[in-house]
């Protein structure tokens, strides 16, 4: 007889493929989200630049000028674009690994795996 004091497994063993599955999905959809929160942001920071470039120049100035009133305005919006910039890149990647997995995986899921009775209509009605 063994007896051991370290917590005992309760279930069948987990498998990494079902643990990325399970990742996979929430990856894709905040991926998603916010890659459209950025571009979105690109496209106000674009008309902004544009904005203030014409408004700059209302006054009989060139925004390509070698002043530094001209060097200012352009880059008044280098760290919000950089950052927009990086965190779309990083997020299209993050929804493209998930949508990957979520593929390569179709066909693989485990019936009842997350321990939720099946119940169909007639269930539901009550007959």
């Amino acid at each position: 007889m063994e007896d051991s004091a370290g917590p005992q497994p309760s279930g069948p063993p987990r498998n990494n493929r079902t643990d990325l599955v399970k990742i996979a999905r929430p990856a894709l959809i905040a991926g998603a989200a916010i890659a459209v929160v950025c571009i979105a942001l690109l496209v106000i920071i674009f008309f902004l630049d544009t904005f203030n470039a014409t408004v700059y120049s209302v006054g009989g100035n060139d925004i390509q000028d070698a002043t530094d009133e001209a060097r200012q305005i352009r880059d008044l919006y280098t760290g919000a674009r950089v950052g927009g910039i990086i965190l779309l890149v990083i997020s299209l990647l993050a929804a493209a690994g998930g949508a990957v997995v979520l593929y390569l995986n179709r066909g693989a899921a485990d019936e009842g795996d997350d321990g939720d009775e099946d119940v169909d209509f007639d269930d539901l009605a009550g007959r």
